[in-house]
């Protein structure tokens, strides 16, 4: 017989706690050039991110500017030095698979958890209000077009974070560093559950990445989690207001 706990227990390490085997040194040399990329990326992105934050709903210039964000982002990562797609535990113990299943159940899980604290957002007026700022993007927008401007944003941000910036950081604390930085840019958006976010989500693809050694898995966990609250939290905020 089956025992769930036992099976959760053995995905949980085998998905954030053991690291695949490999080896992704680089030389001194590349690795200054990566923190300077990095470091100008971060930069860069901090401003237009600060700028796009101020746009108005409904503003046509949010989606270019969001856009443009994306490709801070990204064109910093690519040119940062070779990113790695990873390789992922299998249940059989190998390490030969990519983490694309596993992948999918952790953005379900960290969706589940989010949706039922959006149930007790809904009630507090001061939390609500500026998650329902934030949505009404899609709301005053089109839910498509924001849809896919929310899945290139989250792969752009995962090729600079969890890609480029996790590498320049260094083994030993890339987790950390990389989390508490990509809160800090999305507390600019002074959306406490986005910032809650944020550090959760940054962790959970954080320590994937320090698992699977690449990027694959966590962009599958992050589109997940995105594109499921871009579509379900407004349901649930309706539902429990």
């Amino acid at each position: 017989m089956v025992n769930p706990v036992t099976e959760l227990q053995r995905f949980v390490r085998a998905a954030l706690v053991e690291p695949v085997p490999r080896d992704h040194t680089e030389s001194d040399r590349a690795f200054r050039r990566r923190r300077v990329v990095a470091a100008v990326t971060l930069v860069l992105g901090l401003v237009v991110n600060s700028w796009a934050l101020r746009i108005a709903p409904g503003d046509s210039m949010f989606y270019p500017a969001t856009l443009l964000l994306a490709a801070v982002w990204a064109v910093g990562a690519l040119i940062s030095g070779p990113l790695h797609l990873g390789r992922a535990h299998t249940r059989g113990g190998e390490a030969s698979g990519r983490s694309i299943v596993q992948s999918l159940v952790l953005g379900v899980m960290l969706l589940g958890v989010f949706l039922l604290g959006a149930l007790v957002v809904a009630r507090i007026p001061v939390l609500r209000g500026p998650v329902d700022g934030l949505l009404d993007h899609a709301r005053f927008g089109s839910l498509a077009v924001v849809a896919v401007i929310t899945a290139i944003n989250g792969v752009a941000e995962e090729l600079f974070y969890r890609g480029a910036l996790f590498a320049a950081v260094g083994r030993r604390h890339a987790v950390l560093v990389t989390t508490i930085l990509y809160a800090a840019v999305v507390a600019g958006s002074g959306v406490p559950l986005l910032i809650l976010a944020a550090a959760l989500v940054g962790l959970v693809v954080g320590l994937q990445r320090r698992v699977t050694g690449g990027i694959l898995g966590p962009i599958i966990t992050h589109l997940t989690w995105s594109l499921g609250m871009l579509f379900l939290l407004p349901v649930v905020l309706s539902t429990a207001g």
